[in-house]
């Protein structure tokens, strides 16, 4: 149980930074998603300083324990593949294909407005609802099936929101992703996003990710430990991912768990299965993959396979194949960075030479944190610098995602694969404007949707006597 001191300090911490919501005037849409969301939002929170000195991390600056280990392949494992169909509904019609991505493309739909997507350049099939005309020599009308050896037709459907995308390979592709997804507790100064997961989604994140721990034998996602921040078990927030993952067959997914406390693989794979999610997870051919091995978004879509898991520490993929080994495959700069000069440096997996780091993803850690040391509590922690997120997250200037991105891209021969932020949202878009200019295509948003309404914010004495209410509970039921 958490001592009267302890439960004082997290009631202060939860309080020092509530999130105020502003709606404006102005009414937007998200360019991802079919449904409206309006306002614009604004953040002040109360700077807590000080100094860090965790102890599961090393003089390297890298984490310590009996689970932190960096898997090292010396030959490629070959995984048998098959041949699979996917199926799957949505308000452009219905999606269907075969795992042979260069000999079948297959979708019905409803509208002469939209061109199908096209995965294969030898022989396209297209099974029609209505009229298409397209680039090739026939024009088909009614309910039929024809097959045409011609050029494809110009594909209109944007997968992850642009149409060049669909014929780019996964690790071709700058994607913005959310630091701490799940952790969007309004007034909670360990938070480290203000709007919802199924938001995040609609705005264009598509990366999740987020640290999970074990607890009773249930995985929780949680902010360094429960007692600060607990967003609840990991098969609740797959649940929301899937839903959203159902209606949107258009779009690939990738989630990154932070395995706290480095328990093994198995523990997830419950949560997995029971959420849904795990019908569309990514099993890849190979072990590792490199660069250039990855499927299009095309190919994923066709199939069905279209949500990407890696894990940081202890993943097996022999034991649960669809969760993959992050260091193997994806390099990171400083995680969880204090410095404003955000240096594009080489951090985790340790000793990876430049030339290897060439052949495979990275992310680029960009969401500035302020250390912070309680020792009389033994809370030692790290929480946003939500002070400076106008320029951390902006286009240009010191200490912006745009600079980082750039000098990334300087330092070694391409832009980051995932760029990870803390507050999305604020500056209204910018985070996107920065992986749109690098993959080569115009943001015209607009962004970014509301958070929870003004009915869940809580604040003065009402808001602190509930977080203690809430911080006392869950000590009687957390170990």
């Amino acid at each position: 149980m958490l001592s009267l001191a302890r439960l004082g300090f997290l009631a202060l911490l939860a309080s020092s930074a509530v999130v105020k919501v502003a709606a404006d005037d102005d009414s937007t849409t998200s360019q991802h998603s079919s449904a409206s969301r309006t306002g614009s939002r604004s953040i002040e929170t109360l700077t807590i300083t000080g100094t860090n000195s965790p102890t599961n991390i090393g003089p390297d600056g890298l984490p310590t324990g009996s689970g932190v280990s960096y898997i090292s392949y010396a030959t490629t494992v070959t995984v048998p593949t098959s041949t699979s169909t996917s199926t799957g509904t949505s308000t452009f019609g219905t999606l269907t294909g075969s795992g042979n991505s260069s000999t079948s493309t297959v979708v019905t739909a409803t509208s002469q407005s939209v061109t199908l997507l096209v995965g294969g350049k030898l022989t396209t099939t297209a099974v029609l609802n209505g009229t298409l005309s397209s680039n090739a020599t026939a024009t088909m009308t009614g309910n039929s099936t024809s097959t045409s050896t011609s050029a494809a037709p110009t594909n209109t459907q944007p997968c992850n929101g642009w149409p060049e995308f669909c014929e780019r390979k996964y690790s071709n592709i700058t994607q913005v992703a959310a630091h701490n997804s799940m952790f969007d507790r309004p007034g909670n100064a360990a938070s480290n996003q203000a709007l919802d997961v199924l938001t995040q989604l609609d705005d264009g994140i598509r990366m999740l990710q987020g640290q999970a721990h074990l607890v009773n034998g249930t995985m929780y996602f949680c902010h360094t430990n429960c007692d600060i921040l607990n967003a609840g078990p990991v098969e609740a927030y797959l649940r929301k991912v899937n839903e959203w993952v159902l209606t949107h067959p258009y779009d690939v997914v990738t989630i990154l768990l932070g395995n706290g406390d480095y328990v093994d693989v198995g523990n997830f794979s419950t949560a997995f299965e029971n959420s849904g999610i795990a019908k569309f997870a990514y099993q890849p051919p190979k072990i590792p993959m490199g660069i250039d091995d990855w499927p299009t978004l095309t190919s994923m879509i066709l199939t069905g396979k279209r949500v990407v898991v890696f894990m940081d520490y202890q993943a097996n993929q022999t034991k649960v194949p669809y969760i993959l080994d992050e260091f193997s495959q994806m390099w990171e700069t400083p995680f969880s960075p204090t410095d404003r000069d955000f240096p594009c440096d080489l951090q985790r997996p340790p000793k990876l030479s430049p030339d290897d780091a060439k052949k495979r993803m990275y992310m680029a850690n960009h969401n500035l944190n302020t250390e912070i040391n309680i020792a009389t509590l033994g809370v030692n922690m790290l929480v946003p610098s939500n002070v400076l997120l106008n320029v951390t997250n902006n286009v240009t200037g010191y200490g912006s995602l745009g600079l980082m991105a750039n000098s990334c891209e300087t330092q070694w021969g391409r832009a980051p694969n995932f760029l990870l932020v803390d507050y999305y949202n604020v500056d209204n878009g910018t985070v996107f404007e920065v992986a749109a200019k690098h993959n080569n295509v115009t943001y015209s948003g607009p962004c970014c949707g509301l958070a929870r309404s003004a009915a869940f914010r809580l604040e003065g004495s009402i808001f602190i006597a509930t977080v203690v209410a809430a911080t006392a509970i869950l000590a009687l039921i957390l170990p």
